[in-house]
């Protein structure tokens, strides 16, 4: 597949002659701004906003508004990227929702918070106590696994930790009490009812 390569150049440009894009959808709470500014004074830019110019040539902000809002009048680095304003568009609704798709490694975040354990600040301002207490405390000794029965020409398996496994045996056993000839059915086929069950399950019948 062919990427094309759409940014223009990198500029320095003065945080408040940034145009704020007016279809921008996200708000930023003070928490937030709070945040940015520690990260900002800690670290400084490690990244650049992303703008278009305009035919006046000013630059439209696609992302990095709150960025921009807290830098006032300090150049800041910023990708001017060659598209249209339809292209702005699908990078402004997409960009951070497509980020956020990313799944969590407990473990490593764990080892991060805790190597940053010197300097707290900006985890505590990112990361509620509930959230970064387990991970500072966490020991992270992995529990067992027990690979599911399997039957079939594909012969496939699936993996659950010792906790998932007493959950699924349980609801394997419950499966079997509740049909009649439920002694003869196999893990996999309690599986399949199970999943039949949940999906033929409408609003007037979930509790």
């Amino acid at each position: 597949m062919a990427i094309r390569d759409r940014i223009k150049e990198l500029r320095r440009v003065p945080a408040s002659e940034l145009k704020a894009n007016p279809k921008n959808w996200r708000t930023h709470p003070p928490e937030q701004l709070e945040a940015i500014r520690a990260a900002l004074s800690d670290v400084g830019f490690a990244g650049a906003e992303l703008a278009r110019e305009l035919e006046d040539g000013t630059l439209e902000l696609i992302d990095g508004h709150a960025r921009a809002e807290v830098s006032g009048d300090e150049p800041i680095p910023v990708l001017v990227l060659d598209v249209t304003e339809d292209e702005a568009d699908t990078i402004l609704a997409t960009f951070d929702p497509i980020g956020a798709m990313a799944t969590k490694n407990t473990e490593a975040l764990s080892d991060l918070l805790k190597s940053l354990a010197d300097d707290a600040t900006l985890p505590a301002l990112v990361f509620p106590d509930y959230v970064i207490d387990p991970l500072l405390a966490a020991e992270w000794e992995p529990p067992a696994a027990t690979t599911m029965p399997s039957a079939g020409e594909h012969g496939q398996s699936i993996k659950f930790s010792a906790s998932q496994w007493e959950t699924v045996e349980s609801a394997l056993g419950l499966c079997r009490e509740v049909n009649t000839d439920g002694g003869d059915l196999t893990d996999g086929q309690c599986v399949e009812l199970i999943c039949s069950n949940f999906i033929h399950k409408t609003p007037s019948n979930v509790e």
